[in-house]
């Protein structure tokens, strides 16, 4: 058959995985969007990933199992995959596909955009210079969100950072302006799905939230298109409606696998691990379209999330993550034992945009010097926890037993929350202020004199 727009096509050649092979075909084009009828009524939809000379390969979003070669019948658009976008979208719950699951009707809006999406061209970029607040001390203090910025969560099974997720999720603002949060799940049990719900259940009431939920025995290919939708979604809101809107997504390393069991079936010649050797641009893919847009409102800031496959921060979705990304909050195993959350390894831990957001003007004026001074303490707490080891407490010397102790005071005082404890920065702050304190003057040397006049107690002044 000669190509075409709403032609419809009958040459299925094969049905592997989540894929639909069709032969015969002229003037389709790469990420077309298509519909296919079933022989027996019913009706899915696909996006074309590839095209050799007249065979196409269909990506069915809703899998192909119970399809048959004989009777499946394919129209091809003609257009991209296009989705409604608009405040539409505030309150809802929807699927990985963005259908209801709210029990709502479809959601409508006035213009429609492309899932496909692209990253913002770098010479219309804002630089980010304004801070997300989370309410979590180890986030807002020790590795400051930014507007505009993509920092990811590396953990691994068993640790909580489908909590902290949701925590940030609930608890995130930007300084009393228009904000909105768009959660994408992806490849969540359903136990997992009911918590996230009811976790941002008030968020979702305020119509601050989109909810795409991608759950584990949903068809492998719509976990592909659950984070373009939410990012899709996310854009408008940002620099049409002029939102600051916070994208959450979870979990990466879910999607990649979908991404691996694709290429797999598509007959492609592995890389890493077996992953597609286009992970790193499929990946950048979806980190790059966050930030700000010169000359418009709003802004788009990413916080992945992904686990660590036995914890191994070299696994290629971790590895390729860190390079695209602006830094990185770890979660880790020895917090967690100790009965801590979040479990934040703060050392491991950075946010490389993390001072152009804080400071006077943004955050409070003594931010980062507190934190770079905590940090710094808290790695020589760690040096004397080993060296402690290895001689012995009572060899230590008082400065360094105040170490220990600070370790302690910072588990306890600062990085212990509530999964529902909203701080603000200020509480945060003091409490930074509070650990650091545990050390003499003379420990402190990070600190400019003033701010440790202001507040270090009238002891500690005269040292």
């Amino acid at each position: 058959m000669t190509g075409g727009a709403g032609i419809e096509y009958t040459g299925v050649r094969d049905l592997r995985g989540p894929l639909l092979f069709v032969e015969g075909v002229s003037g389709v084009g790469w990420d077309e969007f298509a519909t296919i009828a079933l022989d027996s009524g019913g009706r899915r939809h696909g996006l074309v990933l590839e095209v050799d000379r007249d065979v196409a390969v269909v990506q069915v979003l809703q899998g192909t199992s119970g399809m048959n070669r004989s009777g499946t019948r394919v129209v091809f658009s003609g257009t991209p995959l296009r989705i409604p976008v608009g405040t539409g979208w505030l309150g809802r719950v929807c699927d990985g596909r963005g259908e209801p699951a709210d029990g709502g009707p479809p959601v409508l809006g006035g213009s429609y955009a492309d899932v496909g999406g692209a990253p913002i061209n770098p010479v219309r970029r804002e630089p980010p210079n304004e801070a997300v607040l989370t309410g979590v001390s180890a986030v807002d203090v020790l590795t400051t969100l930014v507007r505009g910025q993509k920092l990811p969560v590396f953990s691994a099974a068993g640790l909580p950072h489908l909590e902290l997720a949701v925590q940030i999720a609930a608890q995130a603002t930007c300084a009393g302006e228009p904000f909105a949060v768009v959660f994408a799940g992806m490849g969540l049990t359903h136990t997992d799905a009911a918590f996230v719900r009811d976790g941002l259940a008030a968020r979702s009431a305020a119509r601050e939230l989109v909810l795409f939920l991608n759950t584990a025995d949903d068809p492998v290919i719509e976990r592909l298109l659950t984070p373009r939708l939410a990012l899709t979604v996310a854009e408008h809101l940002a620099f049409a409606v002029g939102r600051h809107v916070l994208v959450v997504m979870t979990d990466m390393t879910a999607y990649s696998e979908a991404l691996r069991e694709v290429s797999a079936a598509r007959g492609e010649i592995p890389a890493r691990r077996a992953y597609p050797g286009y992970l790193y641009s499929d990946l950048a893919s979806l980190y790059e379209r966050c930030g700000r847009i010169r000359g418009r409102p709003g802004s788009v800031t990413v916080l992945p999330v992904l686990t660590m496959p036995a914890g191994d921060i070299t696994h290629p979705v971790p590895d390729l993550t860190g390079y695209i990304t602006e830094g990185q909050i770890v979660l880790s195993g020895d917090v967690q034992a100790a009965g801590t959350y979040p479990p934040v390894d703060p050392l491991a831990s950075l946010s490389r945009l993390m001072r152009k957001g804080t400071g006077a003007g943004r955050t409070r004026a003594d931010h980062p010097a507190v934190a770079a001074q905590l940090i710094a303490a808290l790695a020589r707490s760690r040096q004397v926890r080993e060296l402690a080891d290895l001689i012995g407490r009572s060899a230590l010397s008082p400065t360094d037993l105040r170490h220990l102790e600070l370790e302690d005071v910072f588990r306890h005082r600062f990085l212990e929350q509530g999964t529902a404890e909203d701080r603000s920065l200020g509480d945060s702050l003091d409490r930074a202020w509070e650990v650091l304190l545990t050390l003499p003057r003379s420990q402190l040397g990070m600190l400019p004199a003033d701010l440790l006049d202001a507040h270090a107690p009238p002891r500690e002044t005269a040292r």
